[in-house]
């Protein structure tokens, strides 16, 4: 989980530094350099919230798994049963 949210700060960061490249303006001025924290932190908010979409998906796959697995023994029992009488 915190290696997405890291990654995602770094990007936060990383668009900051992009946004003031392509405005042509210094990186480290110091009007400027409370920008950089909330950049990180709407990042680092984009990756907490990422993690949480994964693992609701990964809980909602397991669970159909699961439903598939089941059903797959009860015809492998029928057909076993079948094919015993």
């Amino acid at each position: 989980m915190v290696h997405r949210v890291l990654f995602w700060t770094g990007f936060g960061v990383a668009v900051r530094f992009w946004q003031l490249g392509l405005e042509m303006r210094p990186f480290f001025n110091r009007g400027s350099l409370w920008a950089y924290p909330v950049f990180a932190g709407v990042g680092a908010s984009f990756g907490y919230w990422l993690q949480g979409v994964d693992e609701r998906q990964k809980a909602i796959l397991d669970e159909r798994k699961q439903v598939i697995l089941e059903k797959r023994a009860r015809k492998a029992a029928r057909d076993a049963e079948k094919a015993s009488v």
